[in-house]
Formats: C-alpha cells, sequence, structure tokens
C-alpha cells in the first residue's frame, strides 16, 4: 500500500499487553510478587528458557512435547507495527522487510520521494506473498523528509497519524543518512558544517526528528518499545584515507543521543540502541567507489573478514534489538563491522 501521510485515514487497532523483562523462577507466590515489582511483569506468553522449564508440571507425563519459544515468542514481531526511515532502498529497506518476516503486521517506510523506487515496489510485492510470517507482512509507503520539523511538525505528525491508524507503534529504525565527498578539516567551509548543513541535518536532526515520532506514540500507549538508531563505525574513531569530519562528527552525535534517551526513557521500558556498521555494499557505497575505485582494495583490507559487509547481514541484530529477545538491553552500541574495530 502506498499512501501520503497527509491522507493515511484513522481507525482502531486491537491493542496488546506490554513486553517488558522476565523475572526469574521463583518457588513462592510471595518471592514472585517481590521479584515481579523488581524486575517488571511477565510478558504476554509467560516464563521461558529455564524458568518455563523448572515450572513444567512433573505430573505432564513423559509423552509431553513442550513447544520451543526462542522465535515463536522472544524473536517474534506479531503484531508489531514499526516506523523505518531511508526505507525506500538499501539498509533501510533491508531492516523493513527483515522486521515483516519476524512477524510484524505493519511496517511504514519513510522516504523522500513522492513514489517508492522500483526497488521498493518489488520487495512490497515479495512481502504480500510471504507465507508463516505470523502478521499481514504489510509494508506501507510515506513520503515524508525526516528534518521536517518546523511549522507544522510533519514529523511528529506522521508518528501520531501512524499510532491513530493502527493503535500502537513499537519499533523505531532511524536509518536514514547521507554521505557527502572528501573536505578537508582545515578548509571546511564555515556555512557546510553549521548546524543547518545537510549532513548534519539529516544525520543528526533526521534521527532525533523520526526518534520522537516513534517515541511519543510509544509513550501514549503505554506498552514500551524499541527505537534503534543507524549510528556508524565512523562515529567511534577516524577513517583511514578519508576527510569525513562532518559524517564522523554526525555519527558520534548519534550514540550520545540514544545513550541520553535511553536513560530518559528506560522507566517507561521504551528502550534506545544503536548499530555501527562498518562499509556495507549499498547502492551509494557501489557510487562512491565507481568514482575512486583505488580504495575497494584498501577497504577491504580494513576488516579482518577481508571484505565488505552485504545490507543483509543487519537483519539479524535489527530483529534483535527490535524484539522482546533483547528486552534487557538499552544504550548500548553494537559493531557489525567484520573485525573493523578490533584492529
Amino acid at each position: 500500500m502506498i499512501t501520503n501521510f497527509r491522507s493515511i485515514c484513522t481507525i482502531t487497532s486491537r491493542l496488546r499487553a506490554p513486553f517488558c523483562s522476565r523475572p526469574p523462577f521463583s518457588t513462592t507466590a510471595s518471592t514472585h510478587t517481590a521479584l515481579g515489582q523488581l524486575t517488571g511483569p511477565l510478558p504476554p506468553y509467560g516464563r521461558v528458557g529455564v524458568a518455563r522449564a523448572l515450572e513444567a508440571s512433573p505430573t505432564a507425563g513423559t509423552h509431553s512435547s513442550p513447544t520451543p519459544t526462542i522465535f515463536a515468542n522472544e524473536f517474534s514481531l506479531a503484531d508489531h507495527v514499526a516506523l523505518v526511515s531511508g526505507a525506500n532502498r538499501g539498509i533501510g529497506l533491508e531492516m523493513a522487510l527483515a522486521l515483516v518476516e519476524a512477524g510484524a503486521r505493519s511496517v511504514y517506510c519513510l522516504d523522500l520521494p513522492q513514489t517508492p523506487g522500483e526497488e521498493w515496489m518489488k520487495v512490497n510485492e515479495f512481502a504480500k506473498k510471504l507465507k508463516g510470517t505470523g502478521g499481514e507482512g504489510r509494508l506501507e509507503y510515506i513520503s515524508g523528509d525526516v528534518t521536517d520539523q518546523v511549522g507544522q511538525e510533519a514529523m511528529w505528525t506522521i508518528g501520531k497519524t501512524i499510532g491513530d491508524r493502527e493503535g500502537r507503534l513499537d519499533v523505531c529504525i532511524a536509518a536514514a543518512g547521507i554521505l557527502k565527498s572528501d573536505t578537508p578539516c582545515l578548509t571546511y567551509p564555515e556555512k557546510q558544517f553549521k548546524q543547518a548543513s545537510e549532513v548534519h541535518d539529516v544525520n543528526i536532526n533526521g534521527v532525533l526528528f523520526t526518534a520522537q515520532a516513534a517515541g511519543q506514540q510509544m509513550e501514549r500507549f503505554g506498552k514500551g518499545g524499541s527505537i534503534i538508531m543507524m549510528a556508524s563505525i565512523c562515529g567511534h574513531g577516524g577513517n583511514k584515507g578519508h576527510s569525513w569530519t562532518s559524517y564522523n562528527t554526525s555519527k558520534s552525535a548519534v550514540l550520545q543521543m540514544a545513550r541520553s534517551m535511553a536513560c530518559e526513557l528506560g522507566p517507561q521500558n521504551i528502550r534506545v540502541n544503536t548499530v555501527s556498521p562498518a562499509s556495507i555494499n549499498t547502492r551509494m557505497t557501489t557510487q562512491f567507489l565507481a568514482m575512486r575505485p583505488d580504495l575497494e582494495e584498501k577497504w577491504i583490507e580494513q576488516h579482518p573478514l577481508a571484505r565488505i559487509g552485504r545490507p543483509d547481514e543487519l537483519r539479524g541484530v535489527a530483529v534483535w534489538l527490535a524484539s522482546d529477545a533483547s528486552s534487557f538491553c538499552t544504550g548500548s552500541d553494537f559493531f557489525v563491522s567484520g573485525g573493523y574495530h578490533a584492529w
């Protein structure tokens, strides 16, 4: 389904109980009550893991066959609603499809073009045909600018419109980002580096506005949620052979933004984490290397795995962070770097 956020209709969807950290196994009601106050209520599907095994009835018999929960419950995104920015193509679209495969009932793909590209259209048709996801497999396209927060507060409006329509918003992946050409730090133009610069506006302001749009709805419905910000290995250090001061600065800001928001939103069970990829073979990367073919071997050598990454290699960490499987994880950064950071 393709839509502009201004035309999204308002409907009411069913609500589901919140997902939180699980208390450890306890043998008495009084201990259970104390632990429940300490660690939060159990998720709707109850205990998992060792606590579930110990709780199993000894009179169930040898023929009892319990089913695994790790993928059916903890990693499942059944009935979840997500917002993913920069999802017309590239890493954003890859993550959006992963959320659908994990069972999300609807994933809103936000990007600049008024209409989605051919790549998004093909993925959308594929998603509609998926079987056994536990959800509807629905991708929605929204045309919007992540930096547009002046006057009408467009990004907040997008979040509210999704919340009004779906009755919840559980997951946010802020994946929109840009990289400009090399610019020497000592001669970086004053106007280009100021707050209004395009790199900082998209990579910092746009990430904040996207997180706010989703976080406001998570707070509104009281279900908690997971906000995932795309940082970069570039936010942790310099880049050998590149003059990317502006880009690196923007990604460092994302790391600190996530830590700060995680501390503030934790009591509401809204988790905020970052993912720091190294070189990933996206269309943007291909276009950059076409202008600088001399860099390909250098980039490969910088990774202990002796190659750069594929967008699909970010799917696992995205689903894990979006799901209950990471319910006690917030304020953290996760390297998907082929070992780049290990040298």
